[in-house]
């Protein structure tokens, strides 16, 4: 098994020890690579600021061009890059194959957003003063970008660091995770294809803690980071002067309102949110983990919803018929496997789930939580499911905004007045309304609020942030 390349300044290299990819399912080598050297990071931080010029004078084709190679060459090697998602995370091969399509489409998107992003004109004249003034306000780079991806979706949300960091001309390194970084070296492969100037990326795998070193260095003025909230909030500690966009996760809850309320509406919702409690393992930062329903809908949903959780397929994650694979590690297991036992020994039931074999455990459904239990109140990253009944609506949303996080919700409602309602109350990036709080479109603005970090990915969203404004004045025109 010969090591794979990492890239700096785009240009193949091996470094230095060796960082060997284990299968989260069976603990097999799935893939080698290498370290970083400090001499190569100081060559890829070295290549991002000298080419940060041409970068952003790359004209909008060119940008254009090769996003939609990367896109293009995603989706011609599909199946490849969905088995080594599987190899290296663990999350069952659909679900990997889900990822690709979705990292397609970033860079699809990223390619449209690039040729229309152009800026603005303001007329002055709203003023006598400022006769025959009209105003271009265009964004410019930040300067080059770094940044710092999670092992949960290897490919995509490697993606929406790069894909908008290319769309708007911006030199970018990528640290990928320790846990994955083979999907990461991938994407350096197809960028390495393209004719984008030698420097504008690099894919550095390094151990988290030399991170630091990266955040620290002033030639990196904008930091994008997905991860955990300790992490991301000692980052913005560490660099107070630069741009900083944290995703930082959550607890997302689901809301059964009043309104939905009839068997077709109760199978439904007990399916989604069975299915996208558990999907990543329940290792995505918007997989369902609290669930309040009506008190006089509780005892028809809660049966439905251990039915539907049963029903999922646990095993091994390269099977076309597993639904919910490993977590990323015995230790992140164990970890689930020890709030829920805590839990437990609060007064909570587990209703189905509950007992860890090595990386993987079970779907597991509990009721009788109490509220200030670690299941409730921080993140699991784990496929747990916390179901709790209410007394009416605003007892539910008060519910889902007695919480650190605020990245998205769901609430199933029919009725118009409630989703509008339930988007004023809830304090979150995003309110799903008829669906779990799992669903993002890679184009849309998504983030949140209060611990769930701060700045907005999706494309347009992404390229703004990584972005300033720039006024340019013309005068004595007759508009």
């Amino acid at each position: 098994m010969e090591p794979r390349a990492f890239y700096v300044a785009g240009r193949p290299a091996h470094g230095e020890g060796e960082l060997t990819v284990t299968h989260p399912y069976d603990g097999r080598a799935v893939g080698r690579t290498s370290w970083a050297t400090p001499d190569q990071v100081e060559a890829a931080v070295a290549a991002a600021a000298g080419v940060a010029a041409q970068a952003a004078a790359l004209p909008a084709h060119a940008r254009a061009a090769a996003l939609d190679h990367v896109s293009r060459r995603l989706a011609e090697r599909a199946d490849e890059v969905a088995a080594l998602i599987t190899a290296e995370n663990g999350k069952p091969v659909k679900w990997a194959r889900a990822e690709v399509g979705r990292a397609v489409s970033t860079f699809r998107w990223a390619a449209e957003e690039a040729r229309r992003f152009s800026g603005e004109l303001q007329r002055l004249d709203t003023d006598p003063a400022a006769n025959g003034r009209i105003a271009l306000v265009r964004r410019v780079p930040r300067g080059p970008v770094l940044g710092i991806a999670p092992f949960n979706f290897p490919l995509n949300l490697v993606a929406h660091k790069v894909a908008p960091a290319l769309a708007v001309g911006a030199p970018i390194i990528v640290k990928p995770a320790p846990a994955t970084p083979l999907t990461a070296l991938l994407l350096g492969d197809l960028l390495a294809e393209t004719d984008l100037p030698e420097g504008i990326f690099s894919v550095l795998p390094l151990p988290n803690e030399r991170a630091a070193e990266l955040v620290a260095d002033p030639r990196l003025p904008v930091v994008s980071f997905t991860g955990s909230g300790p992490v991301g909030a000692a980052i913005r500690r560490a660099a107070p002067e630069k741009h900083v966009t944290l995703e930082l996760g959550g607890n997302a809850a689901a809301v059964i309102c009043e309104d939905w309320n009839s068997d077709e509406d109760l199978t439904f919702a007990a399916h989604r949110i069975a299915t996208f409690a558990n999907y990543q393992a329940g290792q995505s930062c918007i997989a369902v983990q609290r669930v309040y329903v009506h008190e006089w809908l509780y005892d028809g949903f809660l049966p439905r919803l251990v039915a539907a959780v049963e029903a999922l397929r646990t095993g091994d994650p390269s099977s076309e018929l597993t639904d919910v694979g490993p977590l990323v590690s015995v230790d992140a297991a164990s970890r689930v496997e020890a709030w829920v036992d805590e839990a437990v020994a609060a007064g909570a039931t587990i209703e189905v789930g509950g007992r860890r074999d090595g990386a993987t455990y079970p779907p597991t459904v509990l009721s009788g939580v109490p509220a200030d239990a670690k299941v409730c109140r921080e993140e699991v990253f784990g496929p747990v499911l916390v179901v709790a009944p209410v007394t009416d609506d605003r007892a539910a949303f008060a519910a889902v905004n007695d919480s650190a996080y605020g990245l998205q919700a769901g609430v199933f409602t029919h009725r118009l007045d409630m989703a509008f309602a339930a988007s004023r109350a809830l304090e979150v990036g995003g309110v799903i309304v008829g669906d779990v709080p799992s669903y993002r479109a890679d184009q849309m603005p998504y983030g949140g609020v209060k611990g769930s970090g701060v700045g907005r990915e999706g494309l347009r969203s992404a390229m703004e942030d990584y972005t300033e404004p720039r006024v340019t004045v013309l005068t004595g025109l007759e508009l």
